[in-house]
């Protein structure tokens, strides 16, 4: 069975979103005919109502081809309410909560696959202070709890399902940033190989990429972003994930500013291993 997920992040709806790029994935979503789309948090700039209203919208246009996956990141959570205090944190979520659901984590469920999500979005926290005092709102972390609730979702899968975690965080350092998502980040890595997960998606760093966890084969895709915040001018991109028994691959739409649309550019395959049945793997072709 193949399966095909469009996979997007960092939309950014508000001030920074660039709405050309916006309605060009509006119009694409139907040719690619995706069995899911994933949005892999940071729907919003700041978390106003607006701005979750357009999301919404967004969400509910892409819902007419295929089931929609969303996860909030960290702008989506209104840390300010409740910086630091370990109670009260109703009121980060509320506003993501009454357009996207009760559920921050949701499962979705479709024929040959299972999509788990963790939360690592908690907004200023103490699990997630670094030195960087810019990173006190940015930076995620993801808790063993999240980890463990996972697992369970996956351990209850078909044996054949392709198992997908979505996080908002990059959980690899980015190529131009050379920054990772998480912190505690190669704990992070650990929890996640243990998971079960085959697959996992993520966003955040503003870049595309690509690659396998170290000392495994789970495969993380990175998507880039549809807003104006790209990293060193890149253009805008997302990627679309084609999965196989024996293969996962991954593709590049970039945002051909001239032109008006999103086109297909660098293609990357890797070997599908089950996690239960995982060594450590390579890509076993990557093409430009």
């Amino acid at each position: 069975m193949t399966l095909h997920i469009l996979h997007l992040a960092d939309l950014h709806f508000g001030g920074a979103a660039d709405v050309r790029q916006v309605e060009a994935v509006e119009r694409i979503i139907p040719d690619l005919r995706p069995d899911a789309v994933v949005v892999a948090g940071d729907l919003c700039q700041r978390a106003r109502h607006g701005e979750m209203q357009r999301a919404r919208a967004f969400t509910n246009l892409a819902a007419a081809t295929a089931p929609v996956y969303v996860i909030p990141g960290n702008h989506d959570v209104a840390w300010w309410w409740r910086p630091l205090l370990p109670f009260g944190r109703e009121a980060l979520y509320r506003k993501y909560r009454r357009y996207f659901g009760d559920d921050l984590a949701p499962t979705l469920k479709i024929p040959g696959a299972t999509i788990a999500g963790a939360l690592t979005s908690h907004g200023v926290g103490f699990l997630s202070l670094t030195w960087r005092v810019r990173d006190l709102a940015v930076m995620g972390y993801l808790p063993k709890g999240e980890i463990r609730r996972v697992a369970a979702v996956f351990q209850e899968a078909a044996p054949e399902d392709a198992r997908v975690l979505v996080v908002h965080h990059n959980v690899l350092r980015g190529d131009l940033s050379h920054r990772m998502g998480l912190v505690r980040s190669r704990q992070a890595q650990r929890r996640i190989v243990a998971s079960g997960a085959d697959l996992v998606l993520c966003g955040h760093d503003h870049q595309e990429g690509v690659d396998v966890l170290p000392g495994s084969s789970v495969v993380v895709s990175t998507a880039g972003t549809l807003s104006t915040r790209s990293r060193a001018g890149r253009p805008g991109s997302f990627n679309f994930i084609t999965i196989e028994p024996k293969a996962i691959q991954v593709t590049f739409f970039r945002w051909e500013a001239d032109r008006g649309r999103f086109r297909a550019s660098d293609t990357f395959a890797f070997a599908r291993v089950p996690a239960r049945e995982a060594t450590p793997a390579s890509p076993v072709t990557a093409s430009p």
